[in-house]
């Protein structure tokens, strides 16, 4: 029997009703699908404006061990599959967990594990992508719909052609291979850029293990594990 797809009208949120799904032996390649997320999170326990016409998903995932690349590799699918509706949309990955559409923010992608002892019990990653949603002005000097794009564009099309690649994902080691960081090379949205926290300097790609390289003006550099970057001059980015 091929997993389930439970579908919701409203809902607080994806990721907790996944939770829930597994902790009730839901098996990997559940998904959980809302119209709309009454109580929607992003990273850092920061809220998500979740409204209908947006794509707002959680699929589950039971690894043997946890990996700190996952939310990469999940961008990687993501934008991969968005490609297949408009194979010359200006997408690029910001690192560690969004999916820009030129200078504005397109999706976010939030990862979460629940343990048994050292090893996950299960994954849950949650994806949420503005398709057809409309932006608040106060949002949309760095925020954008896909339907901007893509007038035509649909959640459901979206998900159909993300859905496999979804299931299909095998997290892997815990580091990144050679045709991962090629292609996260070619998308990376911060590298170059100036920075000025955590630390100073120009984004200057990612490493196997997921993080950072920044370089400061002195030459030295700093591998940046997690958390968020502050760019140094004036942007568009969220």
């Amino acid at each position: 029997m091929p997993p389930l797809v439970h579908r919701f009208d409203a809902i607080p949120s994806t990721m907790d009703a996944l939770h829930q799904l597994a902790a009730e032996g839901a098996g990997a390649g559940t998904v959980v699908v809302a119209e709309e997320q009454l109580a929607g999170r992003g990273s850092r326990g920061r809220s998500w404006h979740s409204p209908r016409g947006g794509l707002w998903v959680s699929a589950l995932l039971r690894p043997s061990t946890a990996t700190e690349v996952l939310s990469l590799r999940v961008g990687l699918r993501v934008e991969e599959a968005l490609r297949c509706l408009g194979p010359e949309l200006p997408l690029s990955l910001k690192w560690p967990n969004d999916l820009m559409l030129g200078e504005r923010k397109l999706g976010g992608i939030l990862c979460e594990a629940r343990w048994s002892g050292s090893s996950p019990a299960w994954v849950a990653v949650g994806i949420g992508i503005n398709v057809r949603n409309p932006i608040p002005a106060a949002l949309s000097p760095t925020a954008v719909a896909l339907a901007e794009e893509l007038p035509w564009s649909s959640p459901d099309a979206v998900l159909e052609v993300l859905l496999p690649r979804l299931r299909a994902l095998d997290p892997g080691s815990s580091e990144l291979d050679e045709v991962e960081l090629s292609r996260l090379a070619s998308r990376d949205w911060l590298r170059g850029r100036r920075v000025c926290r955590p630390v100073e300097g120009s984004a200057d790609g990612i490493e196997r293990d997921g993080s950072l390289r920044i370089v400061g003006d002195d030459g030295v550099i700093t591998r940046v594990r997690a958390g968020s970057i502050e760019l140094a001059e004036p942007s568009n980015s969220p």
